[in-house]
């Protein structure tokens, strides 16, 4: 799913959701592998009973791995694939079923993504082997010119295996359908701990998309009457989605299973310069070119050599489902609790931020908190609703208005403290790019020779006059010697430059190709980091992602580096032209993203209502199945939610047909670029190509990429043309006739697989039904089956007791030995769900729930996070606080919410004003009470300092032991020049409350903030004891124990609007409101709510 740092975001918010799985590996004794016992008992200390594998996660990294090198020809990709497959069942270990899916036919809303991933990967592979190749036979020729031997050099780049190959319909994909087949049937054979397991494979040919197939066989089985309610299931994959499918099935075991992509093994990383394993470019021993490994030596010394495995980790669906049970509860509702329907409300809220099949909305960002506001608007709303936002997977689009709109009053707001803390950031980066160049100059100039003196003149001098330059480390290799020659021997500069510059990109180049530029030292990268575009890539989106909408619109990249990061002028960044922080934005945006009148209402709110049917869309496709095939949205970018006007009247059970799904070869034509098309059969590639094709439009060999405020292009939006689907059906029926049969055969909808052990219970009755009956279709019997539904048919594949043989060349491959199938084949086709059946939004009967894994204290404190503000505002939210130095969220704040502030000496707003020296006020907050206490909500006195310099003014404190019966100031004390109370500044009538809590270390009653009326003081210690500085604990902006102060605000805490109790309203010290408190002026990012 589309969703930017969603897994990081989650784990970070919520800490207990992630373990680590424990896995047995195979022990080697000597040179002997004694392989691991998996009918044993899980090492992780639970059975479980189904695994799901989204098998495109696993194929991709298979066939075009990332930190090794890749594999020579399909039967390799083949043995990788089952490797990793066999690891994930190891350490599962399913005791029922095994479900592999691969990516069938996509509807038509998710193939305009697939198809601007295949277009960006062909287009930037293209590039990089033009470019590759041209500079290849460019120093070739200059050689050849010197007189040198060129003979043994290599003429031709051999190109990567193209990735697109893994869609359906392709021979890649049929090849595979076959080779997973053959290897469930062999561990069926050989391997004891499958005995009792059941493998159901839905490939390619059975349409809809991997993770959804899975979903579809969940809820069958879960409508059926006799379905164990306690089944424990497991979901492979590295698509965010798959926490959101996951609590969409309201099946209470639940994990999610992937590997950890933060975690960093140095002993395989693979140096880019020489091709050995153990170091980094940086640190290469052997700069010379003729001492680099060819890449025969280089995957020789891979397979030779021992590598750390990549640990996986568990996410417990059922511990977020615990989180949620407490974010999603507010005393505010006036509607019966039901955590199911809460769940699903929190699903649909996160499909505003990013999905597969809708552009998020311009103000909502995960990176913005944009899930917490939408929930903080949720819990607001729920005083005005009368039931929940989502039922069964259908919205009311009343209470989804409600919501818009209340989004939209936010909106101006959100976007210029966006531009605030975007050039707040760049202020900061040039801040240190300086600080460090000046840094690694006094280090230059103190280890020159005496009496050097440096020049002034920047490289820009010299390499304006043709004088090429290097890094110091590559200053003796081949390459370099080669250029230097090339440039003594000609006179032409400007051929010089061409080819240092074409050098230097060459040997920038990782060891997969990528033409990544170089990190600067402000942005370091990781060694071997790439661009790839497949589908699955691991944790793809999880960086750089915090970009305005509007920036760089739109870009044709030049070359494969302005491909790969934004392009630059000269003197900085591209000018944004939308400006989203500035009036007029939406005009803006509509004329230049949308190329229409920037007046025309009408449009924008066609858009909208577009949007909130692919919001309807998404919805029901998670939980009911895909509602269309054929829908989609029609446009590059997203409304704003000012533009979502009258959706009341908009009905989601009538709004789509079902329709049918595209056949493979038709999504390959809608997907897939030209340079692609040896995946597609020969007799349409014309229709690509030939500039008289009436659908040759479809497949612009350029296009623009719309960086869209993001700096790497494969974050930006291809304006590609939409597919007319008439338009494209018309011209393919001219070429069907000349499809061959097994071309016509791999274009056919296909059926799902069941194979299981002969051993099996389910055997015998198989075998009697189909077989010596010869039945054509036989109800499987659950008792049978322990418990899976659905019918089956002979396989017409399948033979008994024949001799399994691999699909693919398995010369020299030596783990598979010829032997007898003791497995058995048959088609499945699971049980169909009609309106009756249809999945609903409950536990099932009978369910035993697990034992909770939070603890009390760990779900309060969640709870008071909620009440005390969470998310820029909420109950107490303010920036208040009160005491010496309080308010202001803080000393220093920064853009979240000083993360690490929140148990600061100095601290003001955070942990409810808690610290040394800080003000607990806050007015229906934490420990303060609704009539703002002590230091309270309407700016009351919060024990004046003494003095210090600062701005002056008079102020006159209340008389001695008026507040609370604490003690004035010492005497002569005068309040410092420049503080004074806003005009008109009354005390509550209500008075003072009480004072904090006793403290443990003595200190003047003066420094003390002031108390409250009512609630609970805040706690003192983040959940299972840990340090308040344990970033695990804390939420990306506002944190789980942060924003509890609020109210008024301590002394000179001035509100700017009437108090509410402790909410938005009474937020002395909060925006506009002069900071509370000496240091309290720094605004911080999210500590106010945006309006």
């Amino acid at each position: 799913m589309g969703v930017p740092a969603m897994f990081r975001w989650l784990s970070q918010k919520y800490p207990k959701i992630v373990s680590t799985v424990q896995e047995e590996l195979p022990k080697k004794v000597g040179d002997h592998v004694i392989p691991v016992d998996r009918t044993g008992p899980n090492p992780n200390g639970e059975e479980f009973d189904n695994l799901y594998l989204d098998m495109n996660g696993i194929v991709h990294p298979c066939s075009h791995p990332e930190d090794k090198p890749a594999p020579k020809t399909e039967a390799d990709m083949m043995m990788a694939i089952f490797e990793y497959t066999d690891r994930c069942v190891g350490m599962v270990r399913p005791r029922k079923l095994l479900y592999m899916a691969v990516d069938g036919v996509a509807p038509r809303a998710k193939m305009n993504q697939q198809r601007s991933r295949r277009f960006r990967a062909a287009k930037e592979a293209k590039e990089k082997d033009d470019e590759r190749a041209e500079f290849q036979k460019m120093l070739n020729s200059q050689k050849a010119s010197r007189g040198e031997d060129i003979s043994s050099l290599e003429e031709v780049i051999e190109k990567t295996w193209d990735s697109n190959a893994i869609t359906p319909g392709t021979p890649f994909m049929h090849l595979l359908a076959e080779s997973l087949q053959y290897w469930c049937a062999y561990k069926f054979t050989t391997d004891p701990s499958w005995k009792d397991m059941k493998v159901i494979i839905s490939d390619a040919s059975v349409p809809g998309e991997g993770e959804h197939k899975i979903m579809n066989f969940i809820r069958s089985q879960r409508s059926m009457p006799t379905h164990d309610p306690n089944t424990s299931h497991v979901i492979y994959g590295l698509d965010a989605d798959l926490i959101m499918l996951s609590l969409a099935t309201h099946e209470p075991y639940f994990r999610v299973l992937r590997e950890d992509v933060f975690y960093d093994s140095g002993k395989d990383k693979v140096c880019t310069r020489c091709g050995r394993k153990g170091h980094i470019r940086n640190n290469c021993e052997f700069p010379d070119d003729g001492k680099k490994l060819t890449e025969e030596e280089a995957a020789e010394e891979w397979s030779n050599s021992e590598h750390q495995l990549k640990p996986f980790i568990w996410l417990h669906t059922n511990i977020l489902r615990e989180y949620l049970a407490v974010e999603m509860d507010t005393p505010k509702r006036k509607f019966k609790y039901d955590l199911e329907r809460s769940l699903d409300d929190w699903v649909f809220m996160c499909f505003f931020v990013g999905n597969d099949f809708l552009p998020h909305l311009p103000s909502l960002e995960i990176r913005d908190q944009g899930i917490d506001l939408l929930i903080s608007i949720w819990r607001d709303l729920a005083a005005d609703m009368d039931d929940y936002v989502t039922k069964d997977g259908f919205p009311d689009m009343r209470r989804v208005q409600q919501i818009m709109s209340a989004l939209a009053s936010r909106e101006a707001g959100i976007f210029k403290k966006r531009k605030e803390v975007s050039d707040r950031q760049a202020a900061n980066r040039a801040r240190r790019e300086a600080q460090n160049n000046n840094n690694k100059r006094q280090r230059t100039e103190a280890s020159g020779p005496p009496g050097f003196k440096r020049a002034k003149e920047s490289t820009d001098t010299y390499t304006s006059a043709g004088i090429v330059f290097f890094d110091p480390k590559d200053a003796q290799s081949k390459e370099v010697r080669d250029v230097h020659k090339d440039i003594m021997h000609t006179r032409d500069a400007q051929s010089n430059k061409s080819a240092a510059a074409r050098l230097k990109e060459l040997m920038k180049a990782k060891a997969d190709g990528t033409a990544a530029p170089e990190p600067t030292p402000a942005e370091p990268a990781p060694e071997g980091e790439t661009a790839v575009l497949g589908k699955r890539k691991a944790d793809e989106v999880e960086d750089a992602d915090n970009g305005t909408p509007g920036r760089n619109t739109p870009v044709i990249p030049e070359s494969p580096a302005q491909a790969v990061e934004t392009p630059k002028k000269e003197d900085g960044p591209q000018e944004d032209t939308i400006m989203l922080w500035e009036d007029g934005y939406e005009e803006r945006y509509y004329e230049q993203k949308f190329g229409v009148d920037p007046n025309d209402i009408a449009f924008r709110n066609k858009v909208a209502r577009q949007y909130a049917e692919g919001l309807c869309w998404v919805l029901a496709y998670y939980m009911q199945g895909c509602p269309s095939w054929t829908w989609y949205f029609p446009h590059h970018y997203a409304p704003f939610a000012a533009d979502f006007v009258g959706l009341e009247d908009m009905d989601p059970r009538k709004l789509f047909e079902k329709g049918t799904p595209f056949h493979p070869y038709e999504q390959l034509m809608g997907v897939l670029p030209a340079a692609s098309n040896h995946a597609i059969p020969e007799p349409f590639r014309i229709l690509m190509e030939d500039p008289d094709s009436s659908i040759v439009d479809f497949y612009p060999q350029d296009f623009p990429i719309d960086l869209n405020g993001k700096k790497f292009a494969w974050q930006g939006v291809a304006i590609l043309p939409f597919i007319d689907s008439k338009r494209l059906l018309d011209a393919m029926a001219t070429k069907y006739p000349e499809l061959s049969d097994d071309e016509r055969k791999r274009n056919e909808f296909g059926k799902e697989t069941l194979i299981f052990s002969q051993e099996s219970g389910l055997f015998d009755d198989v075998e009697k039904a189909l077989y010596r009956k010869g039945q054509q279709k036989h109800k499987i019997d659950p008792t049978k089956s322990r418990a899976l539904h659905g019918d089956i048919e002979p396989h017409d594949l399948f033979v008994m007791d024949s001799q399994l043989v691999p699909p693919f060349d398995a010369q020299g491959i030596t783990e598979f030995e010829v032997t007898q199938d003791r497995s058995m084949r048959v088609y499945y086709e699971m049980p169909s769900l009609s309106s009756a059946r249809a999945h609903q939004s409950a536990l099932l009967p009978g369910v035993k729930l697990p034992k909770p894994a939070l603890s009390p204290g760990e779900a309060e404190s969640v709870r008071r996070s909620n009440e005390r503000g969470g998310f820029r505002g909420g109950r107490g939210g303010g920036r208040g606080g009160g005491g010496w130095r309080g308010g202001g969220g803080g000393n220093n704040n920064n853009y979240n919410n000083d993360r690490r502030g929140n148990d600061n000496y100095h601290n003001g707003g955070g942990r409810g004003g808690g610290g040394y020296q800080n003000g607990r006020g806050g007015g229906g907050g934490n420990y303060g009470g609704n009539q703002g206490g002590y230091g309270g909500n309407q700016g009351g006195y919060g024990g004046p300092p003494p003095p210090f310099p600062g701005p002056g003014g008079n102020f006159a404190p209340p008389p001695p032991f008026a507040a609370g019966n604490f003690p004035p100031p010492p005497p002569g004390w005068v309040p410092p020049p420049g503080f004074a109370p806003p005009p008109g500044f009354a005390p509550p009538p209500s008075g003072y409350g009480a004072p904090p809590p006793p403290i443990t270390q003595q200190r003047p009653a003066w420094m003390n903030g002031g108390g409250g009326g009512g609630n609970q003081p805040p706690p003192q210690q983040a959940p299972g004891g840990s340090s308040l500085r344990d970033e695990r604990f804390y939420r990306p902006a506002d944190e789980i124990l942060g924003r509890s102060s609020g109210g008024g605000g301590g002394y000179q805490g001035n509100s700017d609007r009437g108090g509410r109790g402790g909410g938005r309203g009474g937020r002395g010290g909060g925006r506009g409101g002069n900071g509370g408190g000496y240091q309290g002026n720094r605004q911080n990012y999210n500590s106010n709510d945006y309006r």
